[in-house]
């Protein structure tokens, strides 16, 4: 099983970015964090973070190409704001789950709203970097 875990802006800065809402574990942990547990399961994963939502576009168009089998998306601020990632996740069609390390609703109203939610099989949110191995079982199991 081939799992793609793309991550949208500001994520590369996990542990400088306001470790109270975000935690003081950068994203090299949660990368290593989820390479340990994808070994586990012998699933092949790999990774994608950028602040470009073109990037995030063509990372996600060329998982299709790639036979990827899931992907875990953060897509951080362009959670609220890009039709252009959910039109790109309804194109390829391939199961993604949406991962947030806090949780948007109790946050301000502006993040309530998510985009690409409607593309979704399911939003894990507020369980921290966690979430990310959360989302990674749910994909192993609908395999």
């Amino acid at each position: 099983m081939k799992i793609l875990v793309l991550n949208g802006p500001n994520m590369n800065m996990l542990g400088i970015r306001q470790p109270e809402i975000y935690g003081k574990a950068t994203y090299q942990d949660l990368c290593d964090m989820l390479r340990s547990e994808a070994e586990k399961l012998g699933v092949d994963i790999s990774f994608f973070q950028s602040n470009h939502e073109g990037a995030l576009v063509d990372a996600i168009q060329q998982a299709y190409f790639d036979k990827v089998d899931g992907m875990i998306i953060n897509p951080a601020a362009y959670t609220h704001t890009s039709v252009a990632l959910l039109d790109a996740v309804k194109a390829v069609g391939i199961p993604t789950v949406e991962v947030h390390v806090s949780d948007p609703d109790s946050r301000e109203e502006f993040r309530h709203v998510s985009y690409i939610r409607a593309a979704c099989v399911a939003t894990i949110r507020g369980h921290g970097l966690p979430g990310y191995v959360e989302a990674l079982h749910f994909l192993c199991e609908r395999k």
